[in-house]
């Protein structure tokens, strides 16, 4: 293939602006912020897409290696807003609602298609599709004051909303993530990193600057290994142990082609610590 052709289709987010949540881009860390903190964050049906399409285009944005998503204020998401989505739901037909529902889950697969490993920064409440969205992330970091919450059967719906019912048993055990499905409780913080949701606990104050760095420590390292290990991890749940193990040699191989490795091996050799390119 022309490699012109290629490149045609790398794309770049200078300048880039958002209109229902902020975004902005600290070297190779990207940053989404979720900001209708009067409101704790909720989402909206403008929102939910806007935020879907961006996970898409990151898969051509070389420049961006790894995110961090966070809410402003004290919390990180209550939610589809109430009013702008609830209400309105309860007035549509099925096939508006059917539309509705795959495009909230074209969020989920478009975050876990995203090459970028994503890092969802934590506090106060996260609920509803909130939680969803931390759940869909690949690292996250919170706080002991923050409260997840996947409370869809609280408003009379079921626990299977976006991936839930396939994502989260596979992060904290089928056991947990049926109470936590069934009875839409909230999961405060202590307990949700014991239960292995959270991948760190932190001090509320030094939550966004621990997840950045880690985000920023990701982003040094080889991304286009970071990218493959991130699609295996999602392939391999559908997969049986030697078809597995066949999957990950050829993935393998390929990374084995990149100049990355090479760096890493001269780097090596020449007691230094390598720089990668992503390529």
């Amino acid at each position: 293939m022309d490699s012109h052709l290629i490149q045609g289709n790398r794309r770049s987010l200078a300048g880039f602006v958002p209109q229902h949540f902020g975004w902005r881009q600290e070297g190779t860390v990207g940053v989404i912020t979720l900001n209708r903190p009067e409101r704790k964050n909720p989402l909206t049906f403008a929102s939910y897409a806007e935020l879907r399409d961006l996970f898409r285009t990151l898969a051509y944005v070389d420049e961006v290696r790894a995110l961090v998503v966070q809410g402003a204020g004290d919390n990180f998401c209550s939610g589809g807003d109430v009013h702008e989505i609830i209400g309105p739901l309860t007035q549509m037909a099925m096939p508006d609602l059917l539309a509705f529902t795959r495009m909230t889950g074209d969020l989920v697969k478009a975050m876990r298609a995203c090459p970028q490993p994503i890092i969802a920064s934590i506090d106060g409440v996260c609920a509803g599709a909130g939680a969803i969205l931390a759940m869909a992330s690949d690292l996250r970091v919170g706080t002991a004051r923050s409260k997840t919450a996947f409370l869809f059967t609280r408003v009379g719906l079921a626990g299977c909303d976006m991936g839930a019912c396939a994502l989260l048993p596979r992060i904290i055990g089928q056991g947990r993530a049926s109470d936590l499905l069934y009875s839409g409780r909230s999961l405060g913080g202590e307990e949700a990193h014991s239960w292995g949701f959270l991948n760190r606990l932190v001090e509320p104050e030094q939550l966004l600057a621990n997840a950045s760095a880690w985000a920023a420590e990701i982003a040094k390292g080889p991304s286009f290994g970071h990218a493959m290990t991130k699609r295996m991890l999602h392939q391999e749940w559908a997969m049986g142990v030697d078809e597995a193990i066949e999957s990950e040699a050829q993935a393998q191989a390929i990374c084995m082609m990149t100049q990355d490795f090479h760096r890493a091996y001269h780097a090596f050799v020449a007691k230094q610590r390598p720089e990668f390119e992503g390529h």
